[in-house]
């Protein structure tokens, strides 16, 4: 009776329609502080799908890290034989940027729904209604140009990446709904795409914290970092070295030069101590680190993958020798370095000792199995090629050291690179003895010798960061926005030998441009 006097008591279609508090969709989420703190930890997740294989069996960075003068493909697939030897492999199909036989979507698509995410935080955060939870107006405005910082930050880190592997991309900076929905995208200026970005990054600069051990709130010093980058690629170096000073002078950052963490007391060098589990966050110790990703050890899980690092750059050296942790975890060896990238390090670089480079296996019976890095060697399937040691990890379990996918925390930005982009702006300057000095900083960290002002030149630093930055760096980005991508791979990988200028850019998706029904998109040249 009491059930049908309430009933009988309200509007029954009010009563029965359904308000699921449990599921997160827009309306309920992004009603308050807490709400947006959850889509801003969601955005996060896209940098992160770099070094998962979200499409392919190798890092989604791979576009970025092979057909370049330091890196090729050891292990040929149609799509890393493409990006590898820029053969026909390499053409608006290819699964890698365009979709797979399954349906899922490639590199393009998936930078472009991290677009759509943030445009979406960005657009609802300026509901009037939203409780953005702070103690006073000001922090409630805090609280909100926070959010709107990170999404912004995520945004421009986007648009970085469409447009130094695409050129002309369309720009959209407006939540896509219902309403909205279009076919008829038209692909914007270079220039307008830097343009945006500079906006974003700007605005994250002002509203991000100084300094963050928080690995899911980002510190301004990721936004001064990719504005240095930024005016770089504009052609404006002062601009660059006043972002690049205001990172290297912030005394909440340093380059780590000393023995610190979990194992200091072993051998080492200072240099892979940040690589290593325990020590990789901020809030552990590592002063180096502008961004990191943080993981945790799972065994089984659904969804995206873990990160693919240590299984893309590792050989898969299984016949010769076990998955063990002296070892480094399990490698399939997808992704390779170059001979020449090896041969530019000086013998008592720290960056080249057997504690940073691959140089050995223990093999089953407990023999030394010696690894390769000759030019005459470099070809598919070796097994013994040399590889980076900065990825090695492996669960505790032996039972556990043939798993596929790694989960430990990886430094994504470092210090290291801000200096070296500081010299190149100093450099451009006509700073040579400026950008020898902080070139020397990154250098004698690993006991390199140090350089004088007349060694400085483009080269130089190009060299420095691929002895720094190796399988870190998005390689072809920096060598497309120095204008050096198809000179220095000739010059120095003979895998890619048949690369040509126009390989510079990468071909539009098919899939894009059919789906573009409303207008004609233009493909890029060559393909």
């Amino acid at each position: 009776m009491a059930s049908i006097a309430l009933l009988g008591g309200c509007n029954e279609a009010e009563f029965l329609r359904e308000n699921p508090k449990d599921a997160i969709y827009a309306e309920n989420l992004f009603v308050d502080y807490t709400g947006f703190r959850m889509a801003v930890n969601a955005l996060l997740d896209f940098p992160r799908q770099e070094r998962a294989d979200m499409i392919q069996s190798a890092e989604l960075g791979t576009v970025w890290k092979i057909g370049v003068d330091n890196g090729w493909a050891n292990t040929e697939l149609s799509w890393t034989r493409g990006l590898s030897r820029y053969s026909v492999d390499l053409n608006p199909e290819m699964q890698l940027i365009n979709r797979d036989t399954e349906g899922r979507d490639g590199l393009f698509l998936i930078l472009y729904r991290a677009i759509s995410s943030a445009n979406t935080i960005i657009s609802r955060a300026e509901n009037a209604a939203v409780d953005w939870q702070g103690a006073s107006p000001q922090q409630a405005e805090a609280n909100k140009n926070v959010i709107v910082a990170h999404a912004r930050l995520i945004r421009a880190w986007a648009y970085r990446h469409l447009a130094l592997t695409f050129g002309a991309v369309p720009l959209n900076t407006e939540e896509i709904n219902g309403l909205t929905y279009r076919n008829d995208w038209q692909r914007n200026s270079v220039e307008e795409i830097q343009a945006q970005i500079l906006e974003d990054l700007t605005f994250a600069e002002a509203h991000l914290p100084e300094h963050s051990t928080d690995v899911l709130v980002l510190p301004r010093a990721v936004a001064q970092h990719y504005l240095a980058e930024l005016h770089l690629w504009m052609g404006n170096p002062a601009l660059a070295e006043e972002a690049a000073l205001r990172v290297a002078q912030n005394p909440n950052y340093a380059l780590i030069t000393e023995r610190y963490g979990v194992r200091r007391q072993e051998p080492g060098v200072p240099f892979m101590d940040q690589f290593h589990q325990g020590n990789v966050l901020p809030s552990q110790g590592n002063t180096e680190a502008l961004w990191v990703f943080p993981n945790s050890d799972v065994i089984d899980y659904l969804g995206a993958r873990a990160n693919s690092m240590r299984r893309s750059w590792t050989p898969n050296y299984s016949a010769y020798a076990p998955y063990t942790p002296e070892n480094g975890g399990r490698g399939i060896g997808r992704l390779a370095i170059t001979a020449w990238a090896f041969s530019i390090y000086e013998p008592q670089d720290d960056r080249f000792s057997e504690f940073a480079v691959r140089k050995a296996y223990t093999g089953y019976d407990g023999e030394t199995i010696e690894t390769t890095m000759a030019p005459e060697d470099m070809a598919i399937n070796n097994n013994r090629w040399a590889s980076t040691r900065k990825w090695d990890w492996t669960y505790t379990d032996p039972d556990l050291w043939n798993a596929t996918h790694s989960f430990n925390d990886q430094p994504y930005l470092r210090l290291a690179e801000t200096y070296l982009l500081l010299a190149e702006a100093q450099l451009a300057l006509g700073k040579t003895a400026d950008a020898a000095t902080w070139i020397n900083r990154v250098r004698q960290r690993s006991n390199a010798s140090p350089i004088g002002a007349g060694e400085v030149t483009l080269d130089f630093i190009l060299d420095e960061r691929s002895r720094e930055l190796i399988t870190e760096e998005h390689r072809r980005e920096t060598l497309v926005r120095t204008g050096t991508l198809v000179e220095r791979t000739r010059r120095y990988n003979p895998i890619a030998s048949n690369i040509q200028d126009f390989h510079t850019l990468l071909p539009i998706p098919r899939y894009v441009i059919d789906a573009n029904t409303g207008r004609r998109m233009d493909q890029n040249p060559g393909y």
